[in-house]
């Protein structure tokens, strides 16, 4: 097996052998599982065969979830998304936010390019993109945060860059979608501006306030993990397309950041913050770990291994997975904890947020397909079966699912939240998920029914 095989088998049964990565991480590799033995294996250890949870996932998206955003949230007249929106369609508002115009702009294009190239996915799309050229700021100024119905900006430049990042997502998914360069030089520009945003001496001072409150100490400049997420995520849908060498570079620096600055050997968990020179901050940040940060990004950081061709990074990433996993988990009422807002005091946020359950359920599919870990496919099973139990929002009429509860993932506790619609986090797992289960059929010889 060559040291930088492109598809990497480790903690499977059968003949091994070692190998070395660019990590330095010896690794055991082993030889190809049989797919249909691997069918049979997930059912066993997850409870559903492959051919199940093909219907389900294709079930959440195609059957509940597009119907009711095309019934809701698609606003007909101005195109783009009215996200404002109760789980039993009430608009709240009509007012828009343009990251959730580029993260939808990213569902629905990836839903045109991969899911037979509808084109009523792609005018959706479309529409999106037309909305937000009514508030694209001048070329160093960052978006606006807000914008009205019609597009029109409902307030001044932003001062962070997610926003700009998710736009450039979605620029660059639908770039994919048409082959219209226009929007593929537009993504760049847009990433390339927000690292140049980010790297300011004087970046997002506030960032600890989100965490600590109002008296969080000011730390302008920090190296934010959840930064290198987001940039790493728009260079690789960009580099899908393109292989740009400045956008290479930024994929590279990001997970190099993630994998070599952020985690903290000393207690194995990956922390959120740090100094401008990637030093360890003082207190409170020396302890903060934002453990769905770190969950969402493992499967972003595998993409980028496998791009790399780089097995050791593969498994080091799916490593520290399992143990941030391990230490997210709510031993008492399930499901996965988010924040970690001080390691050696053991104190968390205890609200459980849909995104970071189901980043679990990308991260481990993800793991199991390629390695065929028991550890992966258990853990898949036990979060899919708490998610279905407890965030799909049907016994209340409704085919939404619960953007977020309190520790026990109560409607009552998801009743009091803004009125909000999710339309990234959760069409995103449907759609990676259910492509992943396809590929593994496919592989097996099994029928995919429609």
């Amino acid at each position: 097996m060559k040291r930088r095989q492109f598809l990497f088998r480790a903690a499977a049964a059968g003949t091994t052998q070692m190998v070395t990565g660019g990590f330095g991480l010896q690794v055991a590799a082993a030889q190809p599982t049989d797919e249909r033995s691997k069918d049979a294996t997930a059912q066993r250890l997850i409870g559903y065969s492959l051919p199940q949870l093909r219907e389900l996932y294709h079930r959440d998206l195609f059957v509940d979830w597009l119907p009711f955003m095309e019934r809701h949230v698609i606003d007909s007249e101005y195109g783009g998304f009215l996200c404002n929106t109760d789980f039993d369609g009430t608009h709240t508002d009509t007012e828009k936010n343009p990251l959730f115009e580029g993260r939808g702009i990213w569902v629905y294009s990836t839903l045109y390019t991969h899911f037979g190239k509808d084109p009523q996915y792609f005018e959706v799309a479309r529409r999106s993109v037309e909305l937000l050229s009514k508030s694209q700021p001048q070329k160093n100024v960052l978006w606006c945060t807000s914008i009205r119905r019609d597009g029109s900006p409902a307030g001044p430049p932003g001062k962070m860059i997610p926003t700009d990042v998710g736009i450039a997502e979605g620029f660059a998914a639908y770039a994919q979608a048409t082959g219209q360069q226009e929007y593929l030089d537009r993504a760049k520009q847009l990433l390339l501006k927000c690292v140049r945003a980010y790297d300011q001496d004087n970046y997002n001072p506030t960032v600890g306030r989100g965490y600590f409150g109002a008296t969080a100490p000011d730390f302008p400049g920090a190296r934010v993990m959840g930064s290198s997420m987001i940039l790493l995520r728009a260079a690789a849908q960009i580099l899908e397309i393109d292989q740009d060498p400045a956008v290479d570079q930024l994929a590279r620096r990001c997970a190099d950041a993630v994998i070599r600055h952020h985690f903290n050997p000393d207690f194995q968990l990956n922390i959120e913050l740090l100094n401008r020179d990637f030093s360890r901050p003082a207190n409170p940040y020396s302890q903060l770990c934002n453990l769905g940060n770190t969950l969402e990004i493992t499967w972003m950081l595998l993409d980028e291994a496998t791009r790399q061709r780089d097995e050791s990074m593969f498994r080091l990433c799916a490593e520290r997975f399992q143990r941030h996993a391990a230490v997210a988990l709510d031993s008492v009422y399930d499901g996965v904890f988010h924040a970690l807002l001080n390691v050696d005091e053991n104190r968390y946020e205890l609200n459980k947020i849909l995104w970071a359950q189901e980043e679990v359920l990308i991260d481990t599919l993800y793991i199991y397909d390629r390695s065929s870990a028991v550890w992966a496919a258990e853990l898949f099973g036990r979060m899919y079966k708490y998610v279905r139990e407890r965030y799909p929002l049907t016994s209340h009429g409704s085919p939404i699912w619960m953007y977020a509860a309190g520790r026990k993932a109560t409607f009552d506790e998801f009743a009091g939240l803004p009125k909000r619609i999710e339309n990234y986090h959760h069409p995103r797992h449907l759609i990676h998920n259910l492509r992943r289960v396809e590929a593994m059929i496919a592989r097996t010889g099994s029928d995919i029914p429609h």
